[in-house]
């Protein structure tokens, strides 16, 4: 089962069970493992979505009984963290944790589906419920389109972040033009006779916060689609650089496989092909909500404005969540 909607896009999909094709895939950040949902895309009505059942039942224990970080214990990793990026003179490395909810007896999930829909309209929004696996989440880093007719494909540049009301510092603007970077030099190896649109560089807000965005496009061949994604993912913006370098090191560092979050999710329609960062979201269990969170680390990071950082993120699913 699974419902979601597009950025911009109001109207509510799902996909039928009557064909075999892939239409929507779930990638882990990690693995070669990945969830697909069968089926051609369809619209779902009003009318038909509140008749549909969606509730705690369907959900499964949480059996593996994590324990999240205590502020502590993530300012402590952060200081380890901020010494290997010294060292080793990175840009960036990211790091994330989970932060788990407990004590409630039932989640609404249906309303705290269309509360998350609401906050974020500018967003990817979904619910899925898989057998073990039960997720929820909103966010609006495009990994990638690409339009079938006009071979056009854009990804976008976004990285840093603060809410709303304050001002970019040195810090975010440094860690996001090592983003930029990394997608102009993989787009000047597959750009058809080089030509490559680049926006400025401007403001994304998602919510109570904001990010730094620059927006790239340009023409490619059909069959240079999944090797791009694949140079693209992760980006710097979800794993750091140099690449490989850094996925060794998350490995390390943190405390919990990533599983679903900073992977990817890929939408095929007879038009397009869109791949979307599966960033603001949350694993779902009858006794728990594991919600996911991170942020680019730098020399110039501070462990307890990090530390804040993922609390404000952690409110994107959090305060949408309908909980008793």
């Amino acid at each position: 089962m699974i419902y979601f909607k597009l950025p911009f896009n109001e109207k509510l999909y799902t996909t039928t069970e009557e064909s075999f094709k892939n239409s929507v895939t779930f990638y882990p950040f990690d693995s070669t493992d990945r969830l697909r949902f069968k089926g051609n895309i369809r619209e779902v009505n009003t009318e038909e979505f509140a008749a549909i059942e969606i509730t705690n039942q369907l959900l499964s224990q949480d059996k593996d009984h994590f324990t999240g970080e205590t502020e502590k214990e993530y300012l402590e990793k952060l200081d380890d963290v901020i010494k290997v990026i010294k060292e080793n003179n990175l840009p960036k490395l990211v790091l994330s944790r989970r932060k788990i909810i407990k004590n409630f007896n039932f989640i609404d999930l249906k309303e705290s589906f269309t509360n998350l829909c609401n906050s974020y309209p500018n967003a990817f929004r979904y619910i899925f419920i898989d057998g073990e696996n039960s997720w929820m989440g909103a966010f609006s880093e495009v990994l990638g389109k690409f339009d079938k007719k006009t071979h056009q494909f854009e990804t976008m540049s976004l990285a840093g972040t603060l809410p709303v009301s304050e001002s970019w510092s040195e810090k975010e603007i440094e860690e996001q033009k090592p983003v930029s970077i990394y997608i102009q030099n993989i787009f000047e190896k597959y750009a058809i006779l080089g030509n490559i649109e680049k926006s400025p560089t401007y403001d994304h807000i998602s919510g109570n916060i904001k990010h730094l965005r620059t927006d790239f496009r340009a023409k490619i061949k059909p069959e240079d689609v999944d090797h791009i994604i694949k140079e693209l993912h992760p980006t710097p913006a979800v794993c750091g650089i140099p690449k490989e370098f850094c996925k060794e090191k998350i490995q390390e560092f943190e405390k919990f496989p990533r599983e679903y979050y900073a992977g990817y999710i890929k939408i095929e329609t007879e038009d397009t092909v869109q791949y979307f960062v599966n960033l603001r979201c949350a694993k779902l269990y009858k006794d728990s909500v594991h919600l996911f969170v991170g942020g680019g680390i730098t020399a110039q990071s501070n462990p307890e404005k990090e530390w804040q950082e993922t609390e404000l993120k952690s409110e994107a699913v959090l305060k949408n969540l309908v909980i008793s």
